[in-house]
């Protein structure tokens, strides 16, 4: 499945490179919620509030009233993630609260699965040279990506998976990568970072792997006549 992506910054709809250089940044969010329309679900990011410097909630609660969407972005607390599902999130993506000090934090990942669960919580597992990234990407746990999955999987319904070097450069996922994360883990698993065509969509979804688009899609490389 394509799940198109919209990060939100300083309450436009951005694209950054590798979660730091700007690209594109508009304020014509309507115009592309409405591009989105024949889309299931799509995922909604807050840079912002995963970066510790603000929060574009209402925009958010906006953008789930009209459609089925995976949140994240900031959240740090099971009310934060309980906030988000009763503003109309589908479910909820944590990342850095489930770390704590380098290491995997499952007394948090227990209490997220309490307060929402499991099958509304989703995992970020962003990864830089194949280990975790947490606070906005820009602290390095030293952890492999494989192993945090392994950990987290009895309390959360999926992961998603965002290969850092690649996110937003628009030169492909790498796919390798993805496939032995696949066999790390039974639950959904999404994939984002440098998607660029149709065809790296139908090759993800043949290995039953949801694809998160954006770069792509903004800059008008991927077309959206269909889901």
């Amino acid at each position: 499945m394509l799940i198109p992506s919209i990060d939100l910054q300083d309450g436009q709809v951005v694209q950054l490179q590798q979660g730091e250089r700007l690209v594109i940044a508009t304020d014509d969010l309507d115009g592309w919620l409405a591009r989105f329309e024949r889309f299931p679900l799509i995922q909604v990011i807050d840079l912002d509030a995963a970066k510790g410097r603000g929060s574009n909630r209402d925009l958010i609660t906006r953008i789930c009233a009209w459609r089925a969407c995976q949140v994240g972005g900031g959240l740090r607390s099971t009310d934060d993630a309980k906030r988000m599902i009763a503003a109309g999130a589908h479910c909820v993506i944590v990342g850095s609260a489930l770390f704590s000090e380098n290491q995997i934090d499952l007394e948090s990942a227990k209490a997220f699965e309490r307060a929402v669960g499991r099958q509304r919580l989703i995992a970020a597992v962003d990864a830089r040279n194949g280990t975790v990234a947490v606070r906005g990407w820009r602290e390095m746990t030293g952890l492999d990506v494989a192993t945090a999955m392994t950990a987290l999987e009895p309390h959360v319904g999926g992961f998603l998976a965002t290969l850092i070097e690649t996110e937003g450069m628009m030169q492909g996922i790498d796919l390798n990568r993805i496939r032995a994360l696949r066999l790390a883990t039974g639950r959904r698993l999404i994939a984002a970072g440098g998607i660029r065509s149709r065809q790296e969509v139908d090759a993800l979804e043949a290995i039953d792997v949801d694809a998160v688009v954006g770069m792509a899609i903004y800059t008008g490389a991927l077309a959206l006549e269909t889901p």
